[in-house]
């Protein structure tokens, strides 16, 4: 069982102790994420973390590389709006070391001049890399329409002129803003007892300075009203990316686990609506599906496909007429029944590592979900009733209010799906290497 103990400054762990494999999992998160960038700085954050790799207590770049190498361990980050992760996994016959070397990156990073600019130069290489990834463009686009002015909208990349002029400043103001005590959660898992897991994650805190976690103000998103198209002109493309949807659920709804199990039906699985429609029946899209994010403010539900230029338009009219179907005419008691025992026995797959199970009620505090959100999930999903399901999904997805981003060759295609989405309250076209 997963025990909870607190730590020094008001940082938090969760251990959980399981010799199945001899590797330990230990992660830092922390309560705040690029939402906390400041505006015109996206990527800031996720530029300070990467800066943690490059330079500490005496050790180069490569020095650390070695290092990690030589434990049989990895390390790896992620940054997100709310919640910024730092992740490793370790030879338990090494924790000890690993734990050391964390601690040294944590307490003196050097944030060298020279490898920072590398950095740099490294990250606005990956962002022009990242426009010959189609998908990518799409959910960018998606996003950044959806949550237009709020932090959600912003990149955890950054962009080429947002990441411009990062100074070794900033970068070290960033890590000093979310790397405080009061503002860390541990989990650490594996071939650990609970007691010295308690002690490594201690000594891991202590590397770092006292401080309080920084309150969110993250403000709840506003709906974008009516129908947006958003085309993405790429020249060349056989193919599309579309991306359509709008606001999504929020984790604190009382309805938010009948629309979960709602949209399992609509798109989560693969004999869901979206797949039998658009794939089984037509062959337009290898794939298709919808999904629901989590944050700890309400976020997106989009429907995703990627059918050739010529089914474009008339995918996209199918995506919204099931969307419509969908949101007046809820679902069946037979697809309530069948995903509901899908939902439940796919649910061993979550919870199949210690990591995994420890990770569930990490996310839960850095989130601030509900207690028991992944514990109780099962028997949520099992009580929820086809009433309340069809009730969320009608009163939480609209028809009316959506962003539809596609990535396309606009001389070829924009014109035709632009009738397929029938009234629109604006269409645009973007560069795809726009900023």
């Amino acid at each position: 069982m997963t025990e909870r103990r607190e730590l020094p400054g008001g940082a938090t762990l969760y251990a959980l102790e399981s010799h199945a494999v001899p590797l330990v999992s230990i992660t830092i998160a922390t309560r705040t994420g690029c939402a906390l960038d400041p505006v015109g700085r996206d990527g800031l954050l996720r530029i300070a973390l990467r800066m943690l790799r490059r330079g500490a207590d005496g050790l180069s770049s490569a020095d650390i590389e070695d290092t990690i190498d030589r434990l049989g361990a990895e390390l790896a980050i992620d940054v997100g709006s709310s919640v910024t992760t730092l992740y490793g996994q370790v030879i338990s016959r090494n924790v000890d070391a690993f734990v050391s070397l964390l601690c040294r990156l944590l307490s003196s990073p050097t944030v060298d001049e020279a490898e920072l600019a590398r950095l740099l130069r490294e990250t606005r290489a990956e962002i022009l890399e990242a426009r010959d990834n189609d998908r990518s463009l799409a959910e960018r686009a998606f996003r950044r329409a959806v949550f237009a002015g709020h932090p959600y909208g912003r990149s955890s990349r950054g962009t080429q002129s947002t990441l411009e002029g990062i100074s070794r400043h900033e970068v070290a103001q960033s890590l000093a803003t979310h790397f405080v005590r009061g503002n860390l959660v541990l989990a650490v898992a594996g071939d650990v007892s609970v007691e010295r897991a308690a002690r490594l994650a201690e000594r891991i805190v202590m590397s770092v300075p006292q401080g309080s976690s920084t309150p969110d103000v993250t403000p709840e998103p506003a709906p974008v009203q009516g129908r947006r198209l958003v085309f993405v002109d790429k020249p060349d493309r056989s193919q599309t990316q579309i991306v359509i949807g709008g606001l999504g659920t929020s984790p604190h709804d009382a309805d938010h686990s009948a629309l979960l199990v709602g949209n399992a039906v609509f798109g989560g699985t693969f004999t869901a609506r979206l797949m039998k429609e658009v794939r089984s029946k037509r062959g337009w899209s290898y794939g298709a599906s919808s999904r629901l994010n989590i944050d700890r403010a309400r976020h997106s539900f989009s429907m995703w496909t990627f059918p050739g230029a010529t089914d474009a338009a008339p995918c996209v009219a199918l995506e919204l007429d099931l969307l419509q179907k969908w949101t007046q005419g809820g679902i069946t008691a037979r697809e309530h029944a069948f995903v509901s025992k899908y939902l439940v026995r796919s649910f061993a797959f979550d919870i199949d590592t210690a990591s995994k199970r420890v990770h569930q009620l990490l996310d839960e505090d850095v989130l601030g979900l509900m207690p028991g959100y992944y514990g109780d999930y099962t028997e949520r999903v099992l009580s929820t009733k086809l009433e309340e399901i069809n009730a969320a999904i009608q009163a939480r997805i609209s028809p009316r209010d959506l962003t539809i981003a596609v990535v396309g060759t606009a001389s070829t295609s924009f014109n035709a799906v632009r009738d397929a989405c029938g009234e629109l309250a604006s269409a645009t076209t973007v560069a795809f290497d726009a900023d």
